[in-house]
């Protein structure tokens, strides 16, 4: 069923079946480059080094179903590891519906990839179908830098990522155990790790971890509460007094976060010893004015106005 449904594939050649004495089909013994076989599924084993662990159990399913109907339409590639077996380089999700779909063959292209290139190719694969989480991607990175012995800029390079993004998705892995399980269940996103690393205590991660969760902070109010716990550094001494820009109450700061929800952007609190201060950021007039139209419907019109007079006053100059 699988061979007859897939398309011709012109930058490989196919293989040409030819009946050995035995009267099984047999594989040129040097063939030049990649070609195209139908393969025994129990030939075939899983990439131990797939940077992705978890499969979307429905998507898997659907890709069931779809096999069943139509076949595969996309072979796998694998790489030839011994006699008559093969090693998954990409297409585990197609591979494991096959199995599901209790199919005997796989259409697949075989091509020759050293070990080294392994994980490079089956994370590229994943990257670019966006299937990894951010711990996967993390733990990935952390592998291709141990196995190519490159800086963050020469990996950025290869895999076709920027430095930062390289060097801030490693930086998850410093998180505790329990908050990479939340991440790599989705649970997390990566800002709100990103914004959980500049918490150094791990508990204090853990109880701010399931604080995310039980209460859906965004990764706004995360920074804030973050930046609330770091100007708290835990003193041998009691300060005498508030001084300017401090904040001597934690219900300030709940304030402040109620605030960033509320008004989805970040806002900050600062009390002094005789007067306060509430900051509200905002990124663009529009933004503004979608502030105001929360917290003073009627100061909107008015801002409104006063720019289309100041634009029409600039046409008229």
């Amino acid at each position: 069923m699988g061979a007859s449904k897939v398309a011709t594939l012109s930058p490989v050649s196919r293989e040409t079946e030819e009946a050995s004495p035995n009267g099984a089909a047999e594989r040129p013994a040097a063939p030049v480059g990649a070609y195209f076989a139908e393969l025994p599924l129990d030939s075939i084993t899983p990439n131990p080094r797939q940077p992705r662990e978890v499969f979307d159990e429905d998507l898997l399913q659907e890709l069931v179903t779809s096999i069943k109907e139509v076949g595969l339409l996309q072979p796998i590639v694998v790489r030839q590891v011994g006699p008559a077996r093969y090693e998954l380089i990409m297409g585990e999700r197609r591979w494991r519906a096959c199995h599901e779909a209790q199919l005997e063959a796989i259409p697949a292209i075989v091509r020759a990839t050293d070990d080294e290139k392994l994980l490079l190719d089956a994370l590229l694969e994943n990257l670019h179908r966006a299937q990894l989480n951010p711990l996967e991607e993390a733990f990935a990175y952390d592998q291709l830098l141990k196995d190519f012995n490159c800086t963050h800029d020469q990996l950025a390079d290869r895999i076709g990522r920027s430095r930062p993004q390289v060097s801030n998705t490693l930086r998850l892995l410093k998180l505790s155990p329990a908050v990479q399980r939340r991440v790599a269940a989705g649970v997390l996103s990566a800002g709100h790790a990103r914004a959980l690393l500049s918490v150094e205590d791990s508990e204090e991660q853990d109880k701010l971890a399931h604080r995310i969760v039980a209460e859906g902070l965004s990764v706004r109010a995360v920074e804030e509460i973050v930046t609330l716990m770091g100007s708290h550094p835990k003193a041998s001494t009691r300060s005498k007094g508030p001084r300017a820009g401090s904040v001597p109450s934690p219900a300030l700061g709940e304030l402040a976060t109620r605030l960033s929800d509320r008004f989805e952007t970040r806002v900050k609190i600062d009390l002094g010893q005789k007067k306060g201060k509430i900051t509200v950021e905002f990124a663009s007039t529009e933004d503004l004015e979608r502030i105001l139209s929360t917290l003073a419907p009627g100061e909107k019109l008015a801002l409104q106005r006063s720019l289309l007079d100041d634009d029409s006053e600039e046409t008229e100059v």
